[in-house]
């Protein structure tokens, strides 16, 4: 295994074994209270005895955050190129939008539930919003990063306006878009947790609150290493979909996500 291995996986997965040693022996020497603190040993053997409930709840949370971040980057890949090619709208909905994004989720979400009731749509639209946002804006940044020559020559030689969306931006968006993307899936798993700590009946978040409850911390970091490993799965999936997808561009090419919204 070369060095570039060694710096990439090795190190950082050494650092964090022996973060948990130090984390393990603390708790071990100073007697710390396990509803204080527990050892990650303890945390192990809860994991292990809610295994099935973790992973059931796992599943929930799992296909909730689904459900939002496709609405969400539907919505935002619509309203991109809607706010690309009617630059009007874009001026008189942006203020409105970005009002929206300002509003903390954990104020947003009892005023949902309190008009849409506790069952999925009010999850659903907070999701929305929040995996809404990244992509469109990154988006809408890539749609008006297409080469100028390119521009000009398909202007030459006659093509539509959806000819040059079609051959020229949409393509051009594609890095910034993935950036989007990558930001939303990570936000999807926060957001459903946070709805479903609000007024759900099952999921990861309602687990959390359930242990949180009855004084049960080493179910509560059990529910966070849920978390964690879910966004990271969420993270990587879009990663690798940007992967695959985005063959041609040079390795090390990040998009600037937004910035040029």
């Amino acid at each position: 295994m070369g060095s570039k291995a060694y710096r990439r996986v090795l190190l950082p997965a050494g650092t964090l074994a022996g973060i948990v040693l130090v984390w393990q022996a603390c708790c071990s020497l100073l007697r710390i209270d396990p509803w204080m603190l527990p050892s990650p040993l303890a945390i192990a053997e809860r994991m292990g005895t809610d295994a099935s409930r973790l992973a059931e709840q796992s599943v929930s949370t799992l296909l909730l955050a689904l459900k939002g971040i496709g609405l969400g980057v539907g919505f935002g890949v619509l309203s991109a190129i809607l706010f690309h090619l009617i630059p009007g709208v874009r001026t008189a909905l942006s203020p409105i939008i970005i009002i929206t994004q300002n509003i903390p989720i954990i104020a947003l979400g009892p005023l949902l539930m309190l008009w849409f009731g506790f069952g999925l749509l009010p999850k659903l639209i907070l999701l929305v919003l929040v995996c809404y946002f990244p992509v469109a804006w990154s988006m809408l940044a890539g749609l008006g990063q297409s080469e100028p020559h390119l521009r000009e020559y398909l202007a030459m030689i006659g093509a539509r306006r959806w000819e040059v969306l079609r051959r020229l931006e949409l393509p051009a968006s594609l890095p910034y878009f993935f950036s989007g993307l990558k930001i939303t899936a990570t936000y999807s798993i926060s957001s459903a947790i946070v709805a479903e700590w609000l007024g759900g009946s099952e999921g990861i978040g309602h687990y959390l609150v359930l242990k949180k409850n009855g004084y049960d911390t080493a179910g509560v970091f059990s529910a966070i290493i849920c978390i964690i490993v879910l966004s990271l799965a969420f993270y990587g999936l879009a990663a690798l979909l940007e992967r695959l997808s985005i063959r041609w561009r040079p390795a090390g090419t990040e998009a600037k996500g937004g910035r040029n919204a």
